[in-house]
């Protein structure tokens, strides 16, 4: 019953997704990157690009959907009847992870077979799906983080930009080789969520399969394991209840 429970709360979810039009911004963004990929003639860059595109895709695009439905629900006054209903907690926030993480992932897999097709960009099909399953995941449930601690969604899009300029800034200045050069740099800052995700990514895209490659898979799953169970899981009734106005 549990499951079901959770199943028919992912099918809401995807269907809330559209009805707020975050699928249909999902997929323009999509061929926004295309379009901007597409022209690049230079197969050396759009190989360093592309990965790229699709780390900002599973990362920053996954908190700010989950921060969008959050506070379209929060206009709608949603959360009164939340509270009431037979489902748990657990299965609110998996249900909107899960559907996130569906919506997210397939528009990313999309940039990324019109480049196979198109540009013959070598893919490894099984890795990318893992790469953006696990990272979209964890940014999906980062996004309630920022949901809990922000006002109304133009403080949350600061605060995702914040975060995306103190932890993201460094993994790409290194990942392109500007500051923060050598290999002791990249190890060093697989704490940080997006050099993780960006060493998942690449190895999608042919990199090979080394040390940093696990370590970062580790990374994710633990972090996002305790920020579920220690901060976002108890936070979520809390901040349920404020918003439903008990």
């Amino acid at each position: 019953m549990k499951h079901n429970h959770l199943l028919i709360l992912i099918k809401g979810e995807l269907q809330r997704l559209n009805k707020y039009n975050v699928t249909t911004i999902s997929f323009v963004v999509a061929l926004i990157w295309f379009l901007l990929l597409f022209f690049i003639k230079d197969n050396g860059l759009l190989s360093q690009l592309l990965p790229m595109v699709i780390v900002i895709d599973a990362s920053m695009m996954s908190i700010i959907f989950i921060g969008a439905v959050m506070f379209f629900e929060k206009t709608e006054s949603t959360f009164s009847t939340m509270l009431v209903t037979p489902v748990s907690n657990r299965d609110l926030i998996l249900s909107k992870t899960i559907a996130n993480t569906i919506h997210t992932v397939l528009s990313s897999l999309l940039i990324v077979a019109v480049f196979y097709f198109v540009r013959d960009v070598q893919i490894n099909w099984f890795l990318i799906v893992l790469a953006l399953v696990i990272s979209v995941f964890f940014h999906s449930l980062l996004g309630f983080f920022f949901s809990f601690h922000s006002k109304d969604f133009t403080s949350m899009l600061v605060g995702v930009m914040s975060y995306a300029f103190i932890f993201s800034t460094p993994s790409l200045l290194n990942n392109f080789n500007l500051v923060f050069k050598g290999e002791v740099w990249e190890y060093i800052f697989l704490i940080l969520p997006t050099q993780a995700t960006i060493k998942l990514i690449e190895v999608g895209f042919g990199a090979p399969i080394e040390a940093k490659f696990y370590i970062s898979l580790a990374a994710l799953l633990l972090m996002g394991t305790l920020g579920y169970f220690f901060y976002i899981l108890p936070k979520f009734k809390e901040y349920a209840v404020k918003q439903s106005g008990v």
